[in-house]
């Protein structure tokens, strides 16, 4: 049960969401998108979707490649399982708006399996609600807002665990 790789990066979550993506696979796959909105990690072959509550505060994505298929962490808030295909070996990390919040070499191109977790989701969703109502009643600048936004007392992360599949 040996780590192979892992990656970490943030990721603003424009529209809701950060797409994980094998390298050479341009188009969104809206169908997955939708799924993810109601499963909060959804994904097709190529694809995966976290959708988070809120779009404006950073998640923190980690990627983890693992040498044996590893359990579902007991500590998340909660958990779905995943398959993905690279071709390239390679895995961008996607915001819609503005573009690549970083890459991951994976140890080989080909399918993986394994699970999708989050932490911290709702939690920093009620904190981006607050930070909006109050910057409305107490008619906060944009300064005071962003400001406000990114102390947030919890971090949204997302964790996906992939092992090769056989």
């Amino acid at each position: 049960m040996a780590l192979i790789a892992e990656y970490r990066t943030s990721a603003k979550p424009d529209f809701g969401a950060v797409e994980i993506a094998d390298a050479n696979i341009g188009a969104t796959d809206n169908d997955a998108l939708d799924a993810a909105r109601t499963q909060v990690v959804a994904g097709s072959s190529h694809h995966l979707y976290l959708h988070s509550l809120q779009r404006d505060i950073d998640v923190e994505v980690v990627i983890r490649i693992w040498d044996t298929p590893q359990p579902c962490p007991t500590d998340a808030e909660g958990t779905v399982p995943v398959t993905l295909t690279s071709e390239t070996g390679t895995l961008e990390i996607n915001e819609f708006t503005y573009g690549s919040a970083g890459e991951m070499t994976l140890p080989r191109p080909g399918d993986y399996r394994g699970h999708a977790s989050w932490n911290g989701r709702q939690a920093t969703a009620d904190h981006y609600d607050s930070c909006l109502d109050r910057s409305v009643e107490e008619e906060w600048d944009d300064d005071r807002l962003w400001e406000t936004l990114k102390q947030s007392p919890v971090q949204e992360q997302y964790v996906i665990d992939l092992w090769f599949r056989d």
